[in-house]
């Protein structure tokens, strides 16, 4: 194993040892099995590479103080791809099976977890494909559950330092009834252009607009947005917005401090009204903003004026990331240990 500098971690590829898979086939799930090989075999006729059937998963083992491997909300990580794979019409992998297999792929890769005190984590990539042949269009009749891991540090090269994020009005993330709240790779796909161009101009990320009325907040990348207004905390509420795990662990934080919480329709105007904005999801954890430029208008939103992030974001974040590494208490069972 080579030597890895934990604390100088990117968020990127990183090659371990082993992945797990499962098979669906002939109407049921086959047996887990472990693979050392980086690369799939597909039909060029499979389901996935033609007519998009494909979700994925985003979520992390954390090692504490005490070297015990904890995993943050697993459970909701198998209903989100559940759901997901309900969505675009694949096999949906049971609840235990999806346990199975990401305690196995982590346990196999146990050396790869990063130390307690880097700020670093093990990410863990469930991926579903749909492997079955499939010209007409229709859903396949095979399925292919992939997970694999690889240690990481943060998504944003800032780490918990405030980004610069860019308002893109001429590119729509996703229709309010189309795939927005499941995680399947075209909503990605569909971002890229916006993304890349606001990274060339300076920016960390894209904010999105609502696809229909063009007037509300969206997603804010590829993480959910929120605002904290006095003692409020206000997230988007959309059909196309992907429920985020983060994001629902940050709201229960957020109540159990005694803050408000508000879901809803968030207007754009309404930027101008925030003490502190950011955005949150597995990879970045939370992403304090200190500026939001809307591209179209050039109207910019300034925040973090100190050149920190706010007060109220920091304390949710520090809460948050003590809990996934045991360094404080558990208070809602979030966090499962590997054996």
């Amino acid at each position: 194993m080579q030597n890895i500098e934990w604390g100088k971690l990117p968020f990127g590829y990183f090659k371990t040892d082993y992945n797990v898979r499962c098979y669906y086939r002939n109407g049921e799930w086959g047996e887990i099995e472990v693979s050392s090989s980086e690369t799939v075999n597909l039909h060029m006729a499979a389901s996935c590479l033609h007519y998009g059937q494909e979700a994925f998963e985003g979520m992390k083992a954390f090692k504490g103080k005490d070297g015990k491997i904890r995993l943050f909300r697993w459970e909701e990580n198998a209903k989100r791809m559940q759901d997901s794979a309900k969505g675009v019409m694949m096999a949906v992998p049971p609840t235990e099976l999806f346990h199975e297999m990401v305690k196995k792929a982590v346990k196999l890769n146990e050396k790869y977890v990063p130390p307690h005190g880097h700020g670093a984590s093990l990410y863990i990539r469930p991926l579903l494909i749909g492997t079955g042949v499939q010209v007409g269009v229709s859903p396949a009749k095979e399925y292919m559950l992939i997970i694999f891991v690889l240690p990481v540090g943060p998504y944003f090269k800032e780490g918990f330092n405030p980004v610069s994020i860019q308002i893109a009005r001429d590119f729509d993330r996703a229709a309010p009834q189309g795939t927005g709240s499941i995680k399947v790779g075209g909503n990605y796909a569909g971002s890229l252009v916006p993304s890349e161009r606001a990274k060339s101009e300076g920016f960390a990320s894209v904010l999105f607009l609502d696809a229909k009325e063009n007037k509300y907040i969206d997603e804010a990348g590829p993480a959910n947005f929120f605002g904290i207004k006095g003692n409020t905390y206000v997230t988007p509420k959309s059909t196309s917005i992907l429920p985020s795990i983060t994001n629902k662990s940050i709201v229960q934080l957020a109540e159990d401090e005694g803050l408000k919480v508000e879901r809803r329709k968030v207007p754009v105007e309404e930027l101008a009204e925030f003490d502190e904005v950011g955005a949150c999801g597995t990879a970045a954890i939370i992403s304090p903003i200190k500026k939001i430029v809307d591209r179209e208008t050039g109207k910019t939103y300034e925040y973090c004026k100190d050149g920190n992030a706010g007060p109220i974001s920091t304390k949710l974040y520090k809460k948050l990331q003590g809990i996934q590494y045991g360094d404080i208490v558990d208070p809602h069972g979030w966090v499962s240990f590997v054996e």
